[in-house]
């Protein structure tokens, strides 16, 4: 039975799924969300009633939020490029990095994003300038950590950078990365010369129009 991803390639959450994916060219279907395609929404909801997305199905298992979809591929679907180490020490490193990416970087992100998409009277300027705050702090902090870094974790290319990609290259759209944090733009740099973050990001180039704060020409 083939792998079905329910999954939009703008989507920041799904090209962290898609990199995992990518990194090690495991085949899947892709089952891609559009507002005109009812069948595929009305697949997704009745998988996973939130209908929030990835949502991975593979050999019949219903597979969801990232981090876990990344973490089952790599039990079922082991590659060359390791996403989660072996070495339970190490893996807790990796795990880590992941949540800081997920809660500190993406989650602000799409704070700010969603608000810009609010009736003007209804949005949140102190849950945004909140959130701006946060990405500061976080951008800070991630450039002492990466320093003599080459990935999230270390050396090797990981669940975290999965997260990181996706999170720092929506971010920095959002609220820009100071100049001075030198270690996270290289970092970010890195991530994009990745060949498969590039793909998705490639993929998801037709739909920068859907950006509601205006993508830049510089990605």
């Amino acid at each position: 039975m083939a792998m079905k991803l329910y999954a939009h390639p703008f989507s920041s959450y799904c090209q962290k799924v898609l990199i995992a994916l990518y990194e090690n060219d495991i085949l899947f279907e892709y089952r891609m969300l559009a507002p005109d395609d009812a069948q595929v929404t009305a697949e997704l909801e009745a998988l996973w009633p939130l209908k929030r997305f990835p949502v991975l199905v593979d050999d019949g298992r219903t597979v969801v939020e990232s981090s876990i979809i990344i973490e089952h591929l790599g039990i079922h679907h082991p590659g060359q490029v390791r996403l989660i180490p072996e070495e339970a020490r190490v893996a807790l490193d990796v795990r880590m990095m992941d949540r800081f990416f997920d809660n500190y970087v993406m989650t602000p992100m799409q704070k700010i994003v969603f608000d810009s998409i609010r009736l003007a009277e209804n949005r949140d300027r102190q849950g945004v300038a909140e959130a701006q705050g946060m990405l500061d702090t976080a951008y800070r902090w991630l450039d002492e950590a990466m320093a003599g870094r080459e990935w999230a974790a270390g050396d090797a290319f990981s669940l975290a950078d999965c997260a990181a990609a996706p999170a720092l290259f929506y971010a920095d759209w959002t609220h820009p990365i100071g100049e001075t944090f030198t270690n996270v733009h290289a970092y970010r740099r890195r991530l994009l010369a990745r060949l498969s973050f590039a793909r998705a990001v490639d993929e998801a180039r037709p739909y920068r129009p859907l950006f509601p704060l205006g993508a830049p020409d510089r990605d």
